[in-house]
């Protein structure tokens, strides 16, 4: 199931870098629903986290505690954070991705993008994929 979502966002981010991206402003309901379910996690309401994802995601892992087994093993910068920031919206093949930066405890830097969906229900996050940060020298 791991390799599953792996896959697929490796497909998704593939797929998207065939296209221009239009930087968007900044959506605060977007941002809303990332920094919701990452608090969510922080205190380990996985339930409370799980329906912040896409109804195809939500199908994908059946419960919330699929859910949360997956991002503690997969993504745990995402679970424990130590720093949040929001940084480019983008537009890529029709999709909207918010492009978002984590500090996680040990202090390394990941780059985050969260492909976006509209529903009745507001915003949700219908996938994640961890970018390459970027080198940082002096």
């Amino acid at each position: 199931m791991r390799r599953l979502v792996f896959a697929i966002a490796f497909w998704i981010g593939w797929s998207g870098s065939l296209f221009a991206a239009e930087v968007l402003p900044s959506e605060p309901a977007i941002e809303g629903t990332i920094q919701s379910q990452i608090e969510a996690f922080q205190a380990d309401d996985f339930e409370g986290a799980f329906t912040f994802a896409s109804p195809n995601i939500q199908t994908m892992f059946r419960s919330p505690d699929n859910f949360g087994s997956m991002v503690r093993n997969g993504y745990p910068m995402v679970w424990r954070p130590d720093e949040l920031r929001f940084l480019e919206l983008r537009e890529i093949a029709g999709n909207l991705w918010q492009k978002v930066m984590i500090r996680d405890a040990a202090g390394t830097v990941h780059i985050l993008d969260y492909q976006m969906i509209k529903t009745p229900d507001g915003w949700r996050i219908n996938g994640v994929q961890l970018l390459r940060a970027p080198d940082v020298g002096a």
